[in-house]
């Protein structure tokens, strides 16, 4: 396998008598956009805190190529090359974008340089330049957070994803609330990203997840129900009658 594919294997978790995520396996290839779908309480949530580190499961691993990440809190896993962006926009609303993206590249630092001044850690200026640039938030730099668009909220914040240099980029409902305008604006952006990084996204929008993924999951009462490619998927007779409603 590739030294950057995410293997995820045998993954449980229960809540008292619950289980949320019951014996899940699948791999997330590079380069490629894998995005898990299932009915309300399927354990998409609970699946992507087990992948990210927001929660230890009770069985199972989590393993980035070779190495194994399934005890490391979501720090570790985010120097080991996992970022996650969450349902509920999660930026300082107080600081401009500018300052949201310099604090997010800090991470690219070493320990030693961490402590020094923002303005003297070249390595995280020069990842802000690049990410300005990349993601079209030249003439918003100045503009504190908080007075950004919805849309635009969602954008910035997966670029301080990027901004860490992350080998998997993981996105909850990346375009929950959004306008169709916006939708179809993220969705280009979430392909330009997967030319560069592993993609792994949890979507209600199922005409969306089929346009835009390679590999889809379907959870269906905390186990996985199928996983495959967009069409296999969406034609599995067990998928229909779960998930689509025959339809």
């Amino acid at each position: 396998m590739s030294a950057n594919t995410l293997q995820i294997r045998n993954l449980t978790r229960a809540f008292g008598g619950l289980v949320a995520v019951d014996d899940v396996s699948f791999d997330v290839a590079p380069r490629r956009i894998t995005t898990v779908i299932g009915p309300n309480g399927a354990g998409k949530s609970t699946l992507f805190n087990l992948i990210s580190g927001a929660l230890l499961p009770d069985s199972g691993s989590v393993r980035l190529g070779a190495l194994d990440v399934t005890a490391m809190p979501p720090q570790r896993r985010q120097r080991a090359g996992i970022a996650r962006s969450f349902q509920i926009t999660n930026l300082f609303f107080g600081l401009t974008v500018g300052e949201n993206l310099r604090l997010a590249a800090q991470a690219l630092e070493s320990r030693r340089h961490m402590v020094l001044p923002v303005g003297r850690s070249r390595r995280a200026l020069a990842k802000v330049d690049e990410i300005i640039y990349r993601f079209g938030l030249g003439e918003k730099v100045r503009e504190l957070a908080g007075n950004l668009s919805h849309g635009e909220q969602r954008r910035l914040e997966i670029a301080m994803c990027l901004a860490c240099e992350p080998q998997v980029l993981m996105m909850d409902e990346p375009t929950q609330g959004m306008s169709h305008h916006d939708t179809q604006d993220t969705a280009e952006l979430v392909r330009s990203l997967a030319r560069d990084v592993t993609v792994m996204l949890v979507e209600h929008d199922i005409g969306l997840v089929m346009d835009l993924s390679d590999h889809v999951v379907v959870m269906h009462q905390g186990r996985k129900l199928a996983d495959g490619a967009p069409r296999e998927v969406r034609d599995n007779p067990a998928v229909q009658a779960a998930y689509f409603g025959n339809h």
